[in-house]
């Protein structure tokens, strides 16, 4: 089989402008990017404003294994399936990282004949929304810097600052640095976070309008003075300076898929330090132009589809009518002890062990809804005992069941697939989220790891409980909770697999995003800088002398 962008670089592209058209999109709204990319305006929405809300799926899947779950892929053949059926559907996703793209992930467009295209645009600069978050992100600390060079008259604590700088990209080196104030004698220690772990991207997906991304770029905490009390990012009257480093980031982006059909990519908050769902504008407007809406959360159950379920469901007044598990049998068997050279053999015993971790991402989406469905993707060495097994144990536990080919077949390999979820999209939204926001910041922290990890216990550090009580003191108990762990596993150890139980988890950190408006959790040994593998992506990496593009997958 060929590449991913073979696939991509072969397929025929519809002029963006005649992409637009099958949303009833006017040109009007477009802002466009050569013929394949353009933005959509916000203006849009005042057009749509009565039109009824379309269907809102949501893709997930269990924890990720080495081997890619194929989680965008199947996001994108449901939709192509979808619209295969005749019916107005549009797939919404999040924008790639440059860490991922380089680093152990590569790039996050789709797979085989079910991607979103232009794929080499889209993985790399795209429209610019990244460097757009990261310069005003940076742009704010350069304003803290030079305001406390220049005196400091809001008496900053140099100690406690806590607005940190970021960039795009893989570099542990940055994880901590020194900041020196030249002849002043002053200097500070900081760090940098990977741009789609800052808050300023939290803030950009969670804003609702501009005026709404205004509020919570002012409500941003920089630090505390030297009484303790905190400063605030409105404090130093830099609102609107940094809003207009965001006034085009804020528009979501529409491209499409390799069957032509529309795609909305906006926004790109990691799920293991962030919230990890796209913008809710970019959801909002696409459940305005179509019937159906197919979306994802990052990574795992346990942390992408919990966030978007509790923290992105609440902010935007959305409800999902069908929630997507996306498995394989290969990460099950992962799950269950099978090592790489054996990956691809048949292991019924192992297949019966590593299926415990897809119950629990079952078992914990049930505590939100009932219109849940279980999707296989399919690869050619799956056996049909294996299909048949599991099957039989997701449909005892109350679910559907399908399979997806859409890697090899693009929509028509979820034809299946996409008539159940219209089935499922057809009941009653029985929907609620898993905490009630009333509840004190630790038992939401409580609730979360021994609900949806299963921890048995949960430590908070004493650094972690003061920074609680002081957030609880100044008005931010309400706030939801963003667990910040390892994506491998339910614990926030990474080498723990499959399904355990009776486990302690540990706070060691938390943070006030009170722009974005949750508390970070950080557990375990998590980074918000990740740094670059042995033998990363890159490598693989090659460009002609005709600017053509390979390995970039």
């Amino acid at each position: 089989m060929k590449t991913d962008i073979e696939i991509s670089n072969e397929s025929k592209k519809l002029d963006i402008k005649k992409v637009a058209k099958k949303l009833n999109i006017p040109n009007r709204y477009l802002e466009v990017y050569g013929n394949t990319k353009a933005k959509i305006s916000l203006d849009i929405m005042k057009k749509f404003k009565d039109q009824e809300n379309g269907k809102l799926i949501l893709v997930t899947s269990t924890n990720p294994t080495p081997y890619g779950e194929g989680k965008t892929t199947m996001s994108i053949g449901i939709n192509d399936a979808l619209n295969k059926l005749g019916k107005n559907s549009l797939v919404v996703l999040r924008e790639p990282s440059l860490g991922p793209v380089f680093g152990i992930k590569g790039g996050a467009t789709g797979g085989g004949y079910s991607q979103v295209v232009p794929m080499e645009d889209i993985n790399l600069h795209f429209t610019g929304d990244l460097h757009a978050i990261e310069t005003c992100n940076n742009l704010l600390c350069a304003i803290i810097d030079n305001h406390i060079y220049q005196g400091n008259k809001l008496n900053l604590d140099l100690e406690r600052i806590t607005f940190q700088r970021c960039v795009d990209l893989n570099d542990r080196a940055l994880r901590n640095v020194i900041i020196r104030y030249d002849n002043k004698g002053l200097e500070r220690k900081d760090k940098y976070n990977i741009t789609v772990a800052s808050e300023i991207m939290a803030i950009l997906c969670l804003a609702t309008d501009l005026n709404d991304l205004k509020k919570r770029l002012g409500n941003i905490l920089i630090g505390y003075n030297k009484k303790g009390k905190m400063i605030f990012a409105r404090d130093l009257k830099c609102v609107d300076a940094l809003a207009i480093l965001l006034k085009d980031a804020i528009k979501p982006n529409l491209v499409q898929t390799l069957e032509n059909n529309p795609a909305i990519i906006h926004g790109g908050p990691f799920a293991n330090i962030a919230h990890g769902c796209n913008s809710i504008i970019a959801t909002k407007m696409g459940l305005k132009l179509a019937d159906y809406v197919v979306t994802e959360a990052g990574f795992g159950a346990d942390l992408g589809a919990e966030k978007f379920l509790d923290i992105k469901c609440p902010n935007a007044s959305i409800k999902p009518n069908a929630i997507v598990i996306n498995a394989t049998i290969r990460s099950m068997k992962y799950n269950g002890g099978v090592l790489k050279d054996a990956i691809n053999m048949e292991n019924m015993e192992a297949l019966a062990k590593g299926i415990e971790n897809l119950k629990t991402h079952i078992e914990n989406m049930q505590k939100y809804t009932k219109n849940i469905i279980v999707c296989l993707n399919k690869f050619n060495f799956d056996t049909e005992s294996e299909i048949k097994f599991v099957k039989n144990y997701v449909e005892a536990l109350g679910c559907s069941f399908d399979i997806s080919e859409s890697f090899a077949k693009g929509g028509e390999g979820a034809l299946g697939l996409a008539s159940k979820i219209i089935k499922i999209c057809d009941n009653e939204v029985d929907y609620h989220q898993l905490y009630d926001y009333n509840l004190s910041l630790i038992e939401k922290i409580n609730k979360v790891c021994t609900e949806i990890y299963r921890a048995s216990n949960v430590v908070i550090s004493d650094q972690a409980k003061e920074k609680l009580a002081l957030y609880e003191q100044n008005g931010f108990g309400n706030l939801p909770v963003c667990i910040a762990k390892t994506q491998y596993s339910l614990t926030d150890n990474q080498k723990i697999l499959g399904a355990p139980r009776d486990f302690t988890m540990t706070v060691t950190d938390v943070r006030l995003s009170s722009g974005a408006g949750f508390v970070v959790c950080l557990m375990g040994n998590i980074m918000t800088m990740p740094g670059l593998s042995k033998e990363p992506a890159y490598l693989k990496m090659k460009i002609s002398k005709s600017g053509k593009i390979s390995g970039l997958y």
